[in-house]
């Protein structure tokens, strides 16, 4: 029987990636649902430690891009 906490959905992937996500698959004895829930948490793993470093840099002030242009041009590095 399936976890009760797992919910079926329905996704529409490109007909290559879901060709070599079947053979990827079938080689590595995992189920394709399998392979989709590894991908999306890593994928939110990833989000989440992109906002953590927001977080922790939100108290740096902001430095206008064209200050930094200008900056980059008086130094010759431009």
């Amino acid at each position: 029987m399936k976890n009760m906490s797992t919910r079926r959905a329905t996704i529409y992937l490109d007909a290559e990636l879901h060709r070599g996500l079947r053979v990827k698959a079938a080689q590595t004895e995992r189920t394709i649902s399998d392979l989709v829930n590894e991908a999306i948490k890593l994928s939110m793993a990833e989000d989440l430690l992109d906002i953590s470093a927001f977080e922790e840099r939100a108290g740096e002030p902001n430095v206008p891009f064209e200050r930094v242009l200008k900056r980059l041009r008086a130094s010759g590095k431009i």
